[in-house]
């Protein structure tokens, strides 16, 4: 059983249909990303998987139970950071604990060793504005984790970074995913992030099609030397393009 299903998901808005009949999935572990256009419903289908809004029609399953109307069974991170100017690190990734009632002692020590897991100790007392915007996202990263490990939704979140620092934290994402056992649905503008990060990429282009297109990536070219460069990521690339260009 795949752990999310979307399930004939339509959407509209004062009459205006944004999402079609959508139907895919996503396997448990998997990291799986939706591209497409401006303004073709990405961030609406996200606002349903979250539970944040009720489509006009189909359902959403979560290790095979509905989710609907649900908020709080899956992490959802934005563009932003959204970190708490006032609090430190710690206190920033503990706060996931704290709102599922976990008491304030035992949530600083859970968030504590999550960062000490992943080498940000030094900065643990450091407040969000003492911060790169790479460290920060990382930080806010962490902190979603610990929302709900059972589905992360991300949209966009590498999107206001630099290309060096940008590079880096897929990187550093993909490591977290596999080490963390992580399934992740994100958003991405970006073909050459699909790509790289990806298991499978959807591609959504608008209300005017009744599906998505999927184009699996085979995991194992991406341990050849300079996949980035190589003809094969080149290939899936124009198999994107093409599919958006439908």
């Amino acid at each position: 059983m795949p752990k999310l299903v979307v399930d004939h998901i339509s959407k509209s808005f004062e009459y205006k249909k944004i999402l079609n009949n959508l139907n895919f999935y996503v396997d448990e572990h998997e990291m799986v990303s939706i591209v497409g256009p401006s303004g073709v419903g990405k961030s609406t289908l996200f606002n349903i998987i979250a539970g944040l809004i009720e489509p006009s029609q189909g359902d959403v399953y979560l290790d095979g139970k509905s989710i609907l109307n649900q908020p709080g069974n899956v992490s959802y991170m934005l563009q932003k950071d959204l970190l708490l100017p006032y609090k430190t690190v710690e206190q920033n990734v503990a706060l996931p604990l704290l709102l599922k009632g976990v008491n304030r002692k035992q949530a600083i020590v859970q968030a504590d060793e999550l960062l000490k897991d992943f080498g940000f100790e030094t900065v643990k007392k450091s407040y969000p504005d003492e911060l790169s915007g790479g460290m920060r996202q990382r930080i806010a990263l962490l902190r979603t984790y610990l929302f709900s490990d059972n589905l992360i939704l991300l949209d966009e979140p590498f999107s206001a970074l630099d290309t060096f620092t940008k590079s880096e934290i897929q990187s550093w994402y993909l490591k977290v995913h596999r080490n963390l056992g992580l399934t992740t649905l994100f958003i991405t503008h970006d073909i050459d992030e699909a790509i790289k990060l990806s298991n499978r990429v959807y591609v959504l282009r608008g209300s005017q099609a009744n599906s998505l297109s999927s184009i699996d990536i085979n995991s194992d070219f991406k341990n050849i030397d300079d996949f980035l460069l190589s003809d094969t990521f080149l290939n899936y690339k124009k198999e994107i393009i093409n599919s958006l260009n439908a």
